[in-house]
């Protein structure tokens, strides 16, 4: 491995343990503790920051690894449609921030583009996952899951990651290029 993998690889286990941390601190606001979705945004910085195969793989592995160790989110079927939104969410944000020039807005585009992309994948995981346990799963469902219920989340993610992504840029810790 070269020394430039094994800072990605490290990276992304930084980013990964933290997906498993971050949620302990936000579920001490029972109100709105699940509602700021805390796994998202490692997944999502970790494909801005270390490339969209390392921030798919983290953003697969997070809730999948959650469900197992922690009990929360509850396998199936919250677990494995997350891993597929949060998989796509760290692999739009790294493909489409290594893709574009940085310049200014580019990283809320991104995000935002991350965020819608992650969404759908989460409605297409759970129609799917209802299919084969014969269960539905409506549109409003989908709309309350995906936007509705997040909005906190939403609304955090456009704050924080920016900021944060553009931090990391300047600083020369950002190994998506």
């Amino acid at each position: 491995m070269t020394p430039l993998q094994i800072r990605k690889l490290t990276y992304a286990a930084l980013y990964l343990s933290i997906a498993m941390v971050l949620p302990f601190v936000t579920g001490q606001v029972p109100e709105i503790g699940s509602m700021l979705c805390p796994m998202h945004i490692p997944a999502l910085l970790c494909g801005f920051m270390c490339g969209w195969p390392w921030g798919l793989a983290v953003g697969f592995i997070a809730p999948l690894l959650r469900s197992v160790v922690f009990g929360m989110p509850t396998l199936f079927p919250a677990a494995v449609a997350m891993a597929f939104e949060m998989a796509v969410y760290g692999g739009t944000a790294g493909y489409l921030y290594c893709l574009l020039p940085r310049r200014k807005g580019v990283t809320y585009a991104v995000l935002v583009i991350s965020m819608i992309a992650g969404r759908i994948a989460w409605g297409a995981a759970r129609v799917v996952l209802a299919g084969l346990s014969g269960s539905s799963f409506t549109w409003a469902l989908f709309l309350a899951g995906a936007f509705t219920n997040a909005v906190p989340g939403m609304i955090l993610q456009l704050v924080l990651i920016p900021v944060l992504v553009i931090a990391m840029d300047r600083a020369g810790l950002a190994l998506n290029k």
